[in-house]
């Protein structure tokens, strides 16, 4: 018998090392009390995480602004021209539309200027928002666009699914890598010191989150990961991956980026992650985002 927070919890798996439990419909919030009866160790204390948003369909991070707000997006299927394209949520299960007419928005980041950005895998563009929700095109001619970051210099980096990475600024696109084709969407994360990691599920067994320097030259991390997707760096500069390997996803951390992750957050189907201004955290699925308190290393 398992107990969490006090109400019985199904076991999912078991092994020698790992246990699956699955979270009680009824269950959320911190410090909770995780019991394993007969056992005999100390009550483990975890933290569940709380539904922010739902009836989405994200296929890459959501974005927190400066304020606290989340956004997230309604995708949909390709072609598709869903009635709300971005979302804002300021508080759980309040979310409000905010962007519509970007057909198949992909992928969210805030620009130096401290607009969003919301890239289009069907158009293939770039769209910048306005406070409004209006929206114009900055760049086009990027294949199918996903993923998205911004340096420290202002330019901005759009992964093509198909293989390319562009580098782009005042609308003039250019390429700055080559990687492998994706079967799913490509994801950008820029680094504190000015690299760009890159992730792109393919059809293979396990795949290597990529790493590129400010010249375009690629490396990969050593230790491979099941199906990495969304990842970000958290306030402590970290990096931190989602893996939506079936049975055993999740939030991954690299404390050392030779050294193999260790898992934060546990769930299934992640796509993507971002981090608040004051410590919140949250990770998503293709329909739900939720969010965590602040979170310490």
């Amino acid at each position: 018998m398992v107990r969490l927070g006090g109400h019985p919890a199904l076991v999912a798996f078991v092994s020698p090392t790992r246990m699956v439990v699955l979270v009680p419909s009824d269950v959320e919030g911190e410090n909770l009390p995780l019991e394993i009866e007969n056992d005999g160790a100390e009550v483990t204390r975890v933290e569940v995480g709380v539904p922010w948003a739902t009836g989405l369909h994200q296929v890459d991070n959501p974005v927190f602004d400066r304020d606290g707000h989340l956004y997230v997006t309604y995708s949909g299927p390709r072609g598709q021209e869903a009635p709300v394209s971005v979302f804002r949520v300021a508080i759980p299960g309040a979310r409000e539309p905010f962007v519509s007419g970007i057909v198949n928005a992909t992928s969210l980041a805030f620009g130096p200027d401290g607009h969003l950005y919301v890239s289009s895998r069907f158009d293939g563009a770039v769209y910048r928002v306005a406070e409004d929700g209006s929206h114009a095109q900055v760049a086009s001619e990027l294949g199918v666009a996903c993923g998205m970051a911004f340096d420290q210099d202002g330019w901005m980096y759009v992964g093509d699914r198909s293989g390319t990475i562009f580098r782009v600024r005042d609308g003039a696109v250019n390429p700055f890598a080559t990687l492998p084709p994706s079967v799913a969407a490509f994801h950008l994360a820029m680094s504190p010191w000015g690299e760009l990691f890159v992730s792109a599920p393919t059809l293979g067994t396990y795949d290597h989150v990529y790493r590129i320097g400010a010249r375009g030259e690629v490396r990969t991390l050593p230790h491979a990961m099941g199906r990495p997707q969304g990842l970000a760096f958290s306030p402590d500069g970290l990096l931190h991956v989602t893996d939506a390997l079936a049975g055993a996803g999740g939030l991954y951390r690299f404390r050392n980026l030779e050294d193999e992750p260790e898992l934060v957050v546990s769930g299934n189907a992640l796509v993507g992650v971002a981090f608040g201004p004051s410590g919140e955290l949250a990770v998503a699925t293709n329909d739900t985002a939720y969010r965590f308190g602040a979170r310490r290393a």
